[in-house]
């Protein structure tokens, strides 16, 4: 690159300034551009002469040389020094600016036409092929997000509305609101679409009256605006694929479910309980084993293998499955109370009292809990306990109309049966879709001889759900009515069809080989045992599953050398362990089958200083009815606040 000095002008030897101005013109490679530098130095003479230097002024100092570096607003004049560049001055290329400041840039790479003429048509190459994946992508989007493209000008609520919203609507649904609760759960969907909670929350609702249609639409919507990435919807949607019967959709769903999360234990445990209710038990047992895996020990694995183990008769690996899910969770009342009903059937009724109590210890508001408590007292016979206990069930419960049945039987058994019908009638009222209390009512008539009203409480039954399990005990027991009253023909289509429903019924079928064998056929009354036991789904389980698998899920302790040896003495030699605390039933409690003796758990102190309940007002509790209780006024610190105190903006349940 070549220099040329064009001149210099310093400035006034009046000594006013110490900076001297020069212009610089280079010429780069290529000879079409000329560059002029225009910037100021300082001088120092060394000797003073008045007509060759310029005189210092003394109070120049640091800051004016500082400044000197600045480019100053100066007009830049372009005359030829001895014509070195005459001819270039006069170039149009020649950069000259008046009143402006020279702007600084970085030089910019030359390439020739072609190179600069195939770059750019690279560049706009690159740019179409992103603008076109773009809008590729961009109409994709909608398919799976239909509702945020159309909500994105509105303005975003934050995500406790949601929460908000999903509490209310769980209120008004436990007060059988459910329109008002529906109405809440859409607007959740509209504001939110991709969270999965208003989905689930909205097709459970959808499932309880019975809109199954509308209520997989809801699941199906739900998938696609989470891009079947939530768990929670697959699962609740092959749950109700099982309730309607379609098992293989429910398999489908349930795989889909594990495959979204694997870690979700529902969605194993769900499809283990689909699986043994199908016969599969090696299936079900693989599918809890893979639940262990992924989602770590877990008290409903625990206690549903537990469950297969006392069905095989290997009661000592059910006690010690049923030890490791009230381990895993202490509060887990389902736990206790199902290792309380094994202890039932093997009558080690110390045993079954003690599990009940650490139930309800528990959980103390649990109807389960005071429900089957209930019913065992009464069954060895303790019926005033027994009586108690669903009493306090309903107190706690008021709105379950199971206590009042099995309470209503309680009455009828050992009562009158005309407050038999009065609790019935109150259970009905409280949930009428509860096909259970219209089947037993039917009973109570039938065993009186009100064989029409008998009649009237079946139909009424059926006409819930003709496909349940509980339609199928109807059909057998509305069978068994015209049996007795002589309708042969409409008792031999009343067992028809229960067995249409549910082909592996024994009751069903005995009774309808005996209703033959009475008539005199005795061969009719052969072929149809034949055809059940032909028909039966035959469950065999394998025994060496069970010592892979507790050897898998606790290799390290010493005991399960002695359970797998089906040691009798299991709990006396566990006496010492750490883990073998008062909650876990003694072993002279399973050994002990006296009905009499009692543990020492008060359970009016129990329940006064638990619950606050007064055992003596029971009666009155009983009499009262809770017909208000659906309409009761709510505390504004458990329900949403009113609609009127709401921002507009937030207003969704509108």
């Amino acid at each position: 690159m070549n220099s040329f000095l064009l001149s210099s002008s310093s400035s006034s030897s009046s000594s006013t300034s110490c900076s001297s101005n020069f212009t610089i013109f280079t010429q780069s490679q290529n000879p079409n551009h000329l560059f002029k530098l225009r910037f100021k130095l300082l001088i120092l003479p060394l000797h003073s002469s008045p007509s060759h230097h310029i005189a210092v002024n003394p109070q120049c100092s640091l800051r004016d040389s500082s400044s000197a570096t600045v480019l100053a607003k100066k007009s830049i004049s372009t005359q030829p020094l001895d014509g070195v560049v005459s001819s270039q001055a006069n170039s149009p290329n020649t950069v000259t600016t008046e009143d402006s400041v020279l702007v600084v840039r970085r030089p910019v790479k030359e390439f020739s036409d072609d190179e600069e003429g195939r770059q750019v048509e690279e560049s706009e190459g690159k740019a179409s092929a992103i603008d076109a994946g773009l809008k590729e992508f961009a109409k994709k989007m909608p398919m799976f997000e239909p509702v945020r493209v159309e909500s994105d000008s509105k303005e975003k609520l934050l995500v406790v509305n949601l929460d908000l919203a999903l509490y209310r609507a769980k209120v008004l649904a436990r007060n059988f609101r459910y329109e008002e609760a529906e109405a809440v759960l859409q607007k959740c969907i509209e504001y939110w679409p991709e969270d999965g909670r208003p989905y689930v929350a909205l097709g459970k609702i959808l499932s309880k009256q019975s809109k199954t249609t509308q209520a997989r639409e809801i699941y199906e919507k739900g998938c696609q605006a989470t891009q079947g990435e939530n768990a929670y919807i697959w699962q609740c949607w092959a749950v109700l694929e099982k309730k309607m019967g379609n098992t293989r959709r429910a398999r489908e769903l349930f795989d889909a479910a594990t495959v979204a999360d694997k870690r979700h234990v529902a969605a194993w445990h769900g499809w283990a309980v689909l699986e043994l209710k199908q016969g599969n038990i090696k299936k079900a047992r693989n599918l809890l084993a893979k639940g262990l895996k992924h989602c770590g020990p877990n008290e409903y694995i625990y206690q549903t293998l537990a469950l297969l183990e006392a069905r095989a008769n290997r009661y000592q690996q059910a006690r010690y499955l049923f030890k490791q899910a009230t381990k895993c969770n202490p509060k887990s009342c389902a736990s206790w109370l199902a290792w309380a009903q094994l202890e039932m059937q093997q009558e080690n009724n110390r045993a079954a009292r003690q599990l009940f109590e650490n139930a309800v210890n528990a959980s103390p508001k649990n109807r389960f809990a005071w429900h089957v408590w209930g019913i065992f007292e009464a069954s060895i016979g303790n019926v005033e306990k027994g009586r108690k206990l669903l009493k306090i069930g309903h107190a706690l419960n008021p709105r379950d109309a199971v206590l009042l049945q099995s309470l209503a039987l309680l009455e009828y058994k050992n009562s009158t049966a005309n407050l038999a019908r009065v609790l019935f009638r109150r259970a009905s009222e409280l949930n009428p879709k509860h096909q259970p209390v219209w089947i037993a009512w039917g009973w109570m008539e039938w065993k009186e001889g009100n064989l029409n009203t008998a009649r009237e409480l079946y139909q009424k039954a059926l006409s819930i759900d003709s496909t349940s399990e509980s339609a199928a005990r109807c059909l057998q027991a509305w069978g068994v009515l015209e049996q007795r009253a002589g309708n042969l023909s409409a008792a031999r289509r009343l067992f028809r069809s229960s067995l249409s429903i549910n082909s592996q019924s024994f009751v069903t079928w005995m009774t309808w080989a005996s209703l033959e064998e009475q008539q005199g056929n005795s061969v009719r009354a052969e072929e149809i045992r034949d055809l059940y036991f032909q028909q039966r789904t035959e469950v065999v389980d394998d025994a060496s599953w069970v010592m892979g698998f507790l050897d898998i899920i606790d290799p390290a302790i010493d005991s399960l050398k002695r359970l797998l040896k089906l040691d009798q003495n299991l709990y006396r030699t566990n006496d010492n362990n750490a883990d073998s605390e008062s909650t876990t039933p003694s072993p002279s409690s399973i050994d002990n089958n006296d009905v009499d003796s009692e543990s020492g758990f008060n359970v009016d102190a129990f329940v006064m200083e638990r619950l606050s309940l007064d055992t003596s007002k029971l009666d009155d509790l009983l009499e009262t009815p809770r017909n208000s209780f659906s309409r009761r006024s709510t505390s504004p610190r458990r329900i949403w606040r009113s609609s009127n105190n709401r921002p507009s903006k937030a207003n969704i349940t509108a």
